[in-house]
């Protein structure tokens, strides 16, 4: 199960959980972190929880890889939704924890299906709510 260009393993409860979130959609979003060389769950919001409390569940010096589940509604009115893959990888997280997940990532994201949106942020801002609306139309 491990890759070996990176290393890493990834946890079934990581893709169980996403095809949970894309088909059933129980989940808003779901956050993951690397630990002992493996791919885990770190942190679900249930599907009534705002962009904000999935913003305010990502440690401010962590990286995490996480995927967002976005409804919105287009300028003709229609409900849509998009699933975003979000890199988080702060300034000020640690050099090799940066190096691990960057490395870990494409494999990462090969593993969750369904991905519509990829989104790099090393700050708050580069993942704001108009950027994601924006990515997202």
């Amino acid at each position: 199960m491990a890759n070996a260009a990176s290393g890493m393993a990834v946890n079934d409860e990581c893709k169980l959980k996403f095809l949970e979130l894309k088909s059933k959609r129980n989940y808003r979003f779901i956050t993951y972190k690397i630990v002992d060389q493996q791919v885990i769950v770190d942190k679900i919001g249930g599907h009534d929880e705002t962009y904000e409390d999935f913003t305010n569940s990502l440690p401010a010096d962590e990286c995490r890889y996480a995927v967002f589940d976005f409804d919105f509604t287009t300028d003709e009115n229609c409900q849509k939704s998009k699933i975003f893959f979000i890199a988080w990888s702060p300034d000020t997280s640690k050099v090799r924890m940066k190096m691990v997940y960057a490395s870990s990532k494409d494999r990462f994201k090969r593993e969750l299906d369904g991905i519509q949106v990829e989104l790099q942020a090393t700050d708050p801002s580069e993942m704001s709510f108009d950027i994601i609306k924006s990515r997202a139309l």
